[in-house]
């Protein structure tokens, strides 16, 4: 039987799926080479999920937030503890998805120090 992720419920799920429709808007497979470009040169490594917040590179990709009046850090910081660490583990997937060309392309930004 292999590795099953526990279930933990959501607490804040309306911060957390606009948050989430977000990241998920960045990582489209249209718009993800915009996002990795920002974070290139923001000098900012794919899994550096802080930093990420605060240079506000998810509004600089999506529009929907831009416009929103609303930042993914403020979204980030009303979410609980658990919330918070669901959302990076999110994230976290989502990198791992990009094409392989692509990750390639952007390599520097992926590798590990």
């Amino acid at each position: 039987m292999g590795f099953e992720q526990a279930t933990i419920k959501v607490e804040k799920e309306t911060e957390f799926e606009e948050l989430k429709s977000a990241i998920d808007r960045a990582f489209d497979p249209a718009r993800v080479e915009k996002f990795l470009k920002y974070l290139q040169i923001s000098g900012i490594r794919v899994r550096d999920w802080d930093p990420l917040l605060a240079k506000r590179i998810i509004e600089r990709t999506d529009e929907g937030l831009a416009t929103s009046g609303k930042t993914a850090l403020s979204l980030y910081q009303t979410l609980t503890v658990s919330d918070q660490a669901q959302m990076r583990e999110f994230y976290l997937s989502k990198i791992e998805l990009v094409d392989a060309p692509l990750r390639h392309r952007f390599k520097k930004l992926y590798q590990y120090y």
